[in-house]
């Protein structure tokens, strides 16, 4: 486990393949979703993101298809890779809680403001 979450496309990459197995256009749509258009991953970084989580043991192969004379292929969270978004996701909730905790200690953030 790293220090910290995965930057930033490698977590949004493993969130889309949560919901389930996806070929790369599908994920580069999905995170464009989850992160509302903050982060629009070009075909380069996401299959060197891909290409890594795969050699993690994060995600795996899921299947291969043939579509219009070219090959189409899924990918799915292995269980190390969700137990890694969840851990994740864990740590990225408690550091969370703290900044909006000392903002609201220091008055920078008003009670009722964003979570």
């Amino acid at each position: 486990m790293s220090n910290g979450p995965s930057r930033d496309p490698a977590f949004l990459v493993l969130t889309a393949l949560a919901a389930a197995p996806q070929h790369g256009y599908g994920v580069i749509e999905d995170v464009a979703q989850i992160s509302e258009g903050r982060v629009r991953l070009r075909a380069g970084t996401l299959y060197a993101v891909l290409d890594r989580l795969r050699a993690d043991g994060l995600i795996e192969v899921d299947r291969e298809e043939i579509v219009q004379s070219r090959l189409r292929r899924y990918y799915r969270l292995t269980a190390a890779g969700a137990q890694r978004l969840a851990e994740e996701t864990a740590w990225l909730r408690r550091n969370t809680s703290a900044a909006t905790t000392r903002l609201r200690r220091s008055g920078l953030l008003a009670e009722g403001g964003p979570a």
